[in-house]
């Protein structure tokens, strides 16, 4: 004879309420879960939010970038004229390498401006056309350097914001003169880095950007100390570095080194420490949803132990040991499904309001908060079967109880 089929409505009604029947111990019980099923998709989420910031932060100092310049000689060899980067290198560099998009060059020197009585330490940076653009330079007031700029005779300067405030006490900088050394220049612009890079490039806090022929005009010098190329793509960075670093060995000579980096390998290192972290986190995540499955397991049995007489009851007016099984599986699933949708459901909200309140504060670029739904689905699938796992022994012993022996327990 075919048994008959099992009622799940009635198994899963019994089990909620089993549960509502002890409200507080089954909130408690849910506790761990939704604290580890939270972490799960919080630190996947902040994991991701520093990916984003830090690749954001390098694309606003200059997206797909490659800079070259010559490396430092040996005390035995000193710098040969021929050695340093030319304006012809960059021609080539944009002649050669197919996926350039643009190329520029710089030549700064240290010099110093006298303002109020005062002299003040600065970097005068002679630029060749493009370098706005590679840079992602802001400009706060005024212009920048346009073509008829670049004339030998243009003698135009654009001020860092900082040295303009310094500089010129607060006046409107834009037609005013400035001294820098023996040179006078008019102030067509102020600038400001979208994202400060504290001296580590030639820009400084103090800084004038000028046409590259004026300086050549006063110093004679035909030379760029670094050599710029932006990539089309991100994908085309790793082609132009090699592209660039073959263009500048096949015309200068074999002694020469050049340096030819991108950002590509502090991007890679953020990713690396992001992705070791979230590993971390991450276990510490599973290791609380592991205590919680203990928890689920040990309140388990004591309502296993107080409700022997119940499920003697049960198993005399035809329950079989299956259906008692699942009861009590349905009840761990419960606490475990449940807490998880709280904890994920709270992981979700802490992103979304973060994100809203942040775009109140002065973060250059705001911030993203990305959501992994791929760790929402596996926080919810973990925390499931960690209650299937943890439920499965205290369900296990409720169905195998004996029912006359069950009968007799008080």
């Amino acid at each position: 004879m075919t048994a008959p089929a099992m009622n799940w409505t009635e198994t899963w009604n019994l089990a909620v309420e089993a549960l509502r029947a002890n409200k507080v111990r089954t909130a408690l019980t849910m506790l761990g879960v939704v604290i580890g099923s939270g972490c799960i998709v919080l630190v996947v989420t902040v994991g991701l939010s520093g990916r984003t910031f830090v690749r954001r932060q390098i694309e606003a100092v200059g997206s797909n970038i490659v800079f070259a310049n010559l490396g430092q000689p040996s005390a035995s060899r000193n710098v040969a004229l021929g050695d340093q980067i030319s304006l012809g290198d960059l021609d080539a560099v944009r002649r050669d390498v197919p996926q350039v998009v643009r190329v520029a060059g710089t030549n700064d020197f240290p010099m110093s401006v006298v303002a109020a009585g005062k002299s003040w330490p600065v970097s005068l940076v002679g630029v060749t056309q493009g370098f706005q653009e590679i840079r992602n330079l802001v400009i706060v007031s005024g212009r920048y350097l346009d073509d008829g700029d670049f004339a030998p005779a243009g003698k135009v300067c654009v001020l860092s914001e900082h040295l303009a405030q310094i500089a010129l006490l607060g006046q409107n900088p834009i037609g005013q003169s400035i001294h820098v050394g023996e040179l006078t220049f008019t102030v067509i612009g102020v600038f400001r880095e979208r994202v400060e890079t504290f001296g580590q490039s030639e820009i400084r806090t103090d800084s004038l950007l000028v046409p590259l022929p004026l300086v050549r005009y006063y110093t004679g010098d035909t030379f760029v100390v670094t050599l710029y190329a932006q990539a089309a793509t991100p994908e085309d960075v790793g082609p132009v570095t090699d592209g660039v670093a073959q263009v500048l060995r096949s015309r200068h000579g074999p002694s020469a080194e050049y340096n030819v980096e991108n950002l590509s390998s502090i991007l890679e290192t953020s990713r690396r420490i992001s992705l070791a972290l979230t590993i971390v986190l991450m276990l510490v995540a599973l290791l609380a949803l592991l205590i919680s499955g203990v928890g689920i397991m040990n309140i388990m049995l004591v309502s296993v132990t107080e409700r022997t007489h119940e499920i003697g009851i049960r198993k005399a007016i035809g329950a079989r040991r299956k259906e008692i099984l699942y009861q009590f599986l349905c009840e761990a699933i419960l606490i475990s499904g449940a807490g998880a949708l709280i904890g994920i459901g709270i992981a979700v909200v802490i992103p979304i309001a973060t994100e809203t309140l942040v775009r109140f504060l002065p973060v250059p670029g705001g911030v993203a908060i990305p959501i992994s739904w791929v760790s929402v689905v596996f926080a919810f699938v973990v925390s499931c079967a960690i209650g299937v796992f943890f439920g499965y022994l205290p369900a296990r012993t409720a169905a195998q109880l004996q029912p006359v022996e069950s009968l007799r327990y008080e």
